[in-house]
Protein backbone atom coordinates (compact mmCIF):
# COMPACT_ATOMS: atom_id res chain seq x y z
CA UNK A 1 0.00 0.00 0.00
CA UNK A 2 3.02 2.38 0.95
CA UNK A 3 6.54 2.11 0.10
CA UNK A 4 9.04 4.69 1.35
CA UNK A 5 12.50 4.30 -0.36
CA UNK A 6 15.41 6.23 1.10
CA UNK A 7 13.48 8.94 2.55
CA UNK A 8 15.27 11.59 4.40
CA UNK A 9 14.24 15.18 5.41
CA UNK A 10 16.28 18.44 6.53
CA UNK A 11 15.59 21.38 8.16
CA UNK A 12 17.31 24.61 9.04
CA UNK A 13 17.95 26.13 12.49
CA UNK A 14 19.73 29.14 11.41
CA UNK A 15 23.03 27.91 9.51
CA UNK A 16 22.51 24.11 11.42
CA UNK A 17 21.50 21.56 9.25
CA UNK A 18 18.73 19.31 11.42
CA UNK A 19 18.52 15.51 9.50
CA UNK A 20 14.82 14.53 11.03
CA UNK A 21 14.80 11.26 8.85
CA UNK A 22 18.43 9.84 7.17
CA UNK A 23 17.54 7.28 4.10
CA UNK A 24 14.76 5.63 5.88
CA UNK A 25 12.79 2.50 3.63
CA UNK A 26 9.44 1.25 4.84
CA UNK A 27 6.40 -0.87 3.71
CA UNK A 28 3.45 -0.57 5.31
CA UNK A 29 0.62 -3.18 4.08
CA UNK A 30 -3.34 -2.67 3.81
CA UNK A 31 -4.73 -3.82 7.12
CA UNK A 32 -1.88 -3.02 9.12
CA UNK A 33 -1.64 -2.07 12.55
CA UNK A 34 1.57 0.00 13.00
CA UNK A 35 3.01 1.56 16.17
CA UNK A 36 6.20 4.00 15.87
CA UNK A 37 8.42 5.09 18.67
CA UNK A 38 11.43 6.73 19.36
CA UNK A 39 12.88 9.35 21.85
CA UNK A 40 12.22 12.77 21.56
CA UNK A 41 13.76 14.43 18.14
CA UNK A 42 14.29 10.63 16.75
CA UNK A 43 11.87 11.84 13.57
CA UNK A 44 8.90 10.02 14.85
CA UNK A 45 6.80 12.96 13.69
CA UNK A 46 8.10 13.70 10.76
CA UNK A 47 7.37 10.44 9.52
CA UNK A 48 3.84 10.68 10.25
CA UNK A 49 3.18 14.21 8.78
CA UNK A 50 5.46 12.78 5.36
CA UNK A 51 3.60 9.34 5.40
CA UNK A 52 0.29 11.84 5.61
CA UNK A 53 1.51 13.80 2.45
CA UNK A 54 1.49 16.83 5.62
CA UNK A 55 5.07 17.55 4.42
CA UNK A 56 7.82 16.65 1.89
CA UNK A 57 10.97 14.83 2.47
CA UNK A 58 14.33 16.42 1.15
CA UNK A 59 15.23 13.19 -0.78
CA UNK A 60 14.00 10.07 -2.11
CA UNK A 61 10.54 8.30 -3.11
CA UNK A 62 7.12 7.78 -1.31
CA UNK A 63 4.72 5.26 -3.49
CA UNK A 64 1.19 5.08 -2.61
CA UNK A 65 -0.70 2.77 -4.47
CA UNK A 66 2.33 2.57 -6.01
CA UNK A 67 2.07 5.87 -7.58
CA UNK A 68 4.87 7.98 -6.84
CA UNK A 69 2.99 11.22 -5.29
CA UNK A 70 6.26 12.71 -3.87
CA UNK A 71 6.43 15.48 -6.97
CA UNK A 72 2.11 16.15 -6.96
CA UNK A 73 1.23 19.66 -6.53
CA UNK A 74 -0.22 20.99 -3.56
CA UNK A 75 -3.52 20.54 -4.94
CA UNK A 76 -2.94 16.88 -5.64
CA UNK A 77 -1.65 16.63 -2.45
CA UNK A 78 -4.70 17.97 -1.01
CA UNK A 79 -6.99 15.85 -2.83
CA UNK A 80 -4.77 12.71 -1.86
CA UNK A 81 -4.83 13.34 1.61
CA UNK A 82 -8.61 14.10 2.00
CA UNK A 83 -9.31 10.48 0.02
CA UNK A 84 -6.54 8.49 1.75
CA UNK A 85 -5.68 9.90 5.08
CA UNK A 86 -7.53 10.25 7.93
CA UNK A 87 -5.85 11.81 11.03
CA UNK A 88 -5.83 11.73 14.44
CA UNK A 89 -3.65 14.39 17.23
CA UNK A 90 -3.26 14.87 20.28
CA UNK A 91 -5.16 18.01 20.63
CA UNK A 92 -8.27 16.73 18.69
CA UNK A 93 -8.09 20.03 16.48
CA UNK A 94 -11.95 20.38 16.61
CA UNK A 95 -13.62 23.72 15.36
CA UNK A 96 -14.99 25.39 19.23
CA UNK A 97 -17.31 26.71 16.84
CA UNK A 98 -18.86 23.53 15.50
CA UNK A 99 -21.24 20.64 17.11
CA UNK A 100 -19.64 17.40 17.10
CA UNK A 101 -22.18 16.31 14.27
CA UNK A 102 -20.74 19.56 11.82
CA UNK A 103 -17.04 18.61 13.02
CA UNK A 104 -16.89 15.12 11.64
CA UNK A 105 -18.96 16.60 8.15
CA UNK A 106 -16.33 19.30 7.55
CA UNK A 107 -13.74 16.29 5.52
CA UNK A 108 -17.25 15.64 3.53
CA UNK A 109 -17.49 19.01 2.51
CA UNK A 110 -14.19 19.46 1.20
CA UNK A 111 -15.38 16.42 -1.05
CA UNK A 112 -18.20 17.82 -2.11
CA UNK A 113 -20.98 15.47 -0.42
CA UNK A 114 -24.41 16.67 -0.56
CA UNK A 115 -25.41 17.79 2.60
CA UNK A 116 -28.01 15.32 3.54
CA UNK A 117 -25.82 12.59 2.68
CA UNK A 118 -22.74 13.97 4.95
CA UNK A 119 -25.01 14.18 7.99
CA UNK A 120 -26.30 11.18 7.91
CA UNK A 121 -23.15 9.66 7.44
CA UNK A 122 -21.69 11.42 9.80
CA UNK A 123 -24.72 10.49 12.40
CA UNK A 124 -23.48 6.74 11.76
CA UNK A 125 -19.93 7.48 12.25
CA UNK A 126 -20.46 9.02 15.92
CA UNK A 127 -22.56 6.13 16.52
CA UNK A 128 -20.23 4.21 15.57
CA UNK A 129 -17.45 5.47 18.07
CA UNK A 130 -19.89 5.85 21.10
CA UNK A 131 -20.86 9.47 20.64
CA UNK A 132 -24.66 8.90 19.07
CA UNK A 133 -26.50 11.24 22.05
CA UNK A 134 -23.78 14.28 21.79
CA UNK A 135 -24.24 15.37 18.12
CA UNK A 136 -25.10 18.98 19.05
CA UNK A 137 -22.25 19.48 21.62
CA UNK A 138 -19.47 21.51 21.07
CA UNK A 139 -16.09 20.75 22.27
CA UNK A 140 -16.36 22.70 25.20
CA UNK A 141 -19.06 20.71 26.47
CA UNK A 142 -17.08 17.22 25.70
CA UNK A 143 -14.56 15.21 28.29
CA UNK A 144 -10.71 15.17 26.45
CA UNK A 145 -11.76 11.35 25.83
CA UNK A 146 -15.17 12.60 23.77
CA UNK A 147 -13.37 14.83 21.93
CA UNK A 148 -10.93 12.47 20.93
CA UNK A 149 -14.02 10.14 19.64
CA UNK A 150 -15.37 12.89 17.29
CA UNK A 151 -11.56 13.20 16.06
CA UNK A 152 -11.80 9.37 15.00
CA UNK A 153 -15.25 9.39 13.57
CA UNK A 154 -13.91 12.82 11.66
CA UNK A 155 -10.98 10.76 10.79
CA UNK A 156 -13.27 8.02 8.93
CA UNK A 157 -15.31 10.50 7.42
CA UNK A 158 -13.79 9.70 3.60
CA UNK A 159 -13.20 6.04 4.57
CA UNK A 160 -9.46 6.82 4.42
CA UNK A 161 -6.55 4.04 3.44
CA UNK A 162 -5.10 4.90 6.75
CA UNK A 163 -5.65 6.30 9.91
CA UNK A 164 -2.84 8.21 10.94
CA UNK A 165 -2.83 8.94 15.19
CA UNK A 166 -0.44 11.55 16.74
CA UNK A 167 0.32 10.58 20.66
CA UNK A 168 -3.95 9.93 19.93
CA UNK A 169 -3.44 9.26 24.41
CA UNK A 170 -1.49 11.92 25.26
CA UNK A 171 -3.86 14.43 26.77
CA UNK A 172 -6.11 11.57 28.30
CA UNK A 173 -6.73 9.87 31.17
CA UNK A 174 -5.64 6.68 31.48
CA UNK A 175 -8.92 5.29 31.37
CA UNK A 176 -9.65 7.39 28.45
CA UNK A 177 -7.01 6.10 26.91
CA UNK A 178 -7.40 2.39 26.96
CA UNK A 179 -11.28 3.00 25.56
CA UNK A 180 -9.01 5.42 22.73
CA UNK A 181 -6.93 2.70 21.90
CA UNK A 182 -9.59 -0.04 21.96
CA UNK A 183 -11.79 1.52 19.70
CA UNK A 184 -8.53 2.15 17.19
CA UNK A 185 -8.09 -1.43 17.62
CA UNK A 186 -11.59 -2.57 16.79
CA UNK A 187 -11.19 -0.30 13.69
CA UNK A 188 -7.70 -2.27 12.73
CA UNK A 189 -9.75 -5.46 12.82
CA UNK A 190 -12.43 -4.24 11.02
CA UNK A 191 -9.62 -3.82 7.88
CA UNK A 192 -8.56 -0.53 8.33
CA UNK A 193 -5.02 0.19 8.25
CA UNK A 194 -3.92 2.51 11.58
CA UNK A 195 -0.59 3.82 12.49
CA UNK A 196 0.35 5.48 15.65
CA UNK A 197 2.95 7.64 16.64
CA UNK A 198 3.54 7.28 20.71
CA UNK A 199 6.43 7.79 23.12
CA UNK A 200 4.51 5.01 25.46
CA UNK A 201 5.45 1.47 25.88
CA UNK A 202 1.83 0.56 26.58
CA UNK A 203 0.14 2.31 24.08
CA UNK A 204 2.34 0.86 21.50
CA UNK A 205 1.71 -2.70 22.81
CA UNK A 206 -2.13 -2.33 21.20
CA UNK A 207 -0.27 -2.28 17.99
CA UNK A 208 0.58 -5.12 16.50
CA UNK A 209 3.91 -3.78 14.90
CA UNK A 210 6.75 -1.60 16.04
CA UNK A 211 8.97 0.77 14.23
CA UNK A 212 11.57 1.97 17.02
CA UNK A 213 13.60 5.54 15.85
CA UNK A 214 16.94 7.22 16.36
CA UNK A 215 18.07 9.97 14.97
CA UNK A 216 16.02 9.52 11.98
CA UNK A 217 16.67 5.87 11.23
CA UNK A 218 15.03 2.37 11.45
CA UNK A 219 16.62 1.05 14.15
CA UNK A 220 14.05 -1.84 14.86
CA UNK A 221 10.95 -2.83 12.82
CA UNK A 222 9.38 -6.51 14.14
CA UNK A 223 6.26 -7.74 15.21
CA UNK A 224 5.11 -6.06 18.80
CA UNK A 225 5.60 -9.85 20.73
CA UNK A 226 8.77 -10.67 19.86
CA UNK A 227 9.69 -6.38 19.98
CA UNK A 228 8.73 -5.33 23.44
CA UNK A 229 8.78 -7.62 26.86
Amino acid sequence: MIRLEKISKEYFMGEVEIKALDSVDLAIQRGEFISIMGPSGSGKSTMLHILGALDQPSSGCYYLEDVAITELSDQELSRIRNKHFGFIFQSYNLFNELTALENVTVPMMYAKFPKRERNELARTLLERVGMGHRVSHYPNQLSGGEQQRVAIARALANNPTLILADEPTGNLATDQGEEILRILSELNEQGTTVVIVTHDSKVAQSAKRLIQLRDGRIVNDAPIQKAIS
